[in-house]
């Protein structure tokens, strides 16, 4: 059968796909791969283009009629949230008044944001890459990092205000659930399971043969140094990867329910996880 299929740039993604869309593992499906940013793939998801995709739990809480949760894939865990930094010290009564960048409306860091700060003015959404330069060349005063600028940041001489995720824990008591696979509720329930199937195995063969997705990883990814590359697979891939499980689910759940508690969604499915 074949498949739409999008998942982002970024290595922990190019790690866990590498094995399904280069035929690594057996699996049964051919795919129309869409690699792109987190907030292209999120809209993408909102209207329902794709079969399977990478999206934020931010975005899935809005498209959740359309889509289920894939048991495995998801970058959810603890330590590993986005950063909010500036290029000067910020105290937390000037946060209102501040030019921020996003890397996107739809993504969970914008939620973390506004959960951390809900006084906060509405932000401009930026490339996700493009935001460490944007806070250094004083086009905004302030900016929230994911993916490989969390890694970066210090060097470039900018400063945390605050970890969103860090925040989002102490509160919450809760793992931060930051992205998944979702699958379009239209596909059978076969089609569903043996996909879900594939991808677990898919993320089996990378945490078993770390080397073999190199060349794949390095091609997509935005920034190249291999160490830096490594700790972002390290950060982001875990045992929640694999599986979710009961404290993931339960994660994920409390976030969507956060969601809603919010008024961000009126109202969400019944199931949301693929059963």
């Amino acid at each position: 059968m074949r498949l739409t299929l999008g998942f982002s740039s970024c290595p922990n993604d190019t790690f866990i796909f590498d094995a399904l869309v280069n035929n690594k593992i057996r699996h049964g499906f051919s795919f129309d791969v869409t690699i792109a940013d987190v907030e292209e793939l999120n809209h993408l998801a909102l209207e329902g283009k794709l079969d399977i995709t990478k999206m934020s739990y931010h975005a899935y809480a809005c498209a959740a009629s359309k889509y289920l949760v894939c048991k495995s894939g998801s970058a959810l865990g603890r330590g590993n949230g986005p950063l909010f930094v500036s290029r000067m010290k910020i105290y937390p009564d000037e946060v209102p008044y501040l030019k921020i960048a996003i890397p996107g409306k739809y993504t969970t860091a914008a939620f973390l944001l506004k959960y951390a700060f809900p006084t906060v003015k509405e932000p401009e959404v930026y490339l996700f890459s493009d935001i460490e330069e944007a806070v250094m060349s004083n086009e905004t005063d302030a900016g929230v990092l994911i993916h490989e600028g969390r890694f970066t940041y210090q060097d470039k001489g900018l400063r945390l205000i605050k970890d969103l995720g860090e925040h989002w824990e102490f509160v919450t008591k809760q793992p931060v659930p930051l992205g998944c696979i979702a699958m379009n509720r239209n596909l059978p329930a076969n089609v569903l399971r043996t996909f879900s199937e594939a991808l677990k195995d898919s993320i089996s063969f990378a945490n078993a043969n770390p080397s073999s997705s190199h060349s794949f990883v390095k091609q997509h990814a935005q920034e190249q140094d291999e160490e830096i590359t490594g700790k972002h697979i390290e950060l982001f891939v875990n045992d929640y990867t694999l599986a979710l499980g009961e404290e993931g689910r339960n994660a994920v759940d409390f976030f969507l329910n956060e969601t809603k508690r919010l008024n961000i969604v009126e109202a969400l499915p019944e199931q949301y996880f693929l059963i």
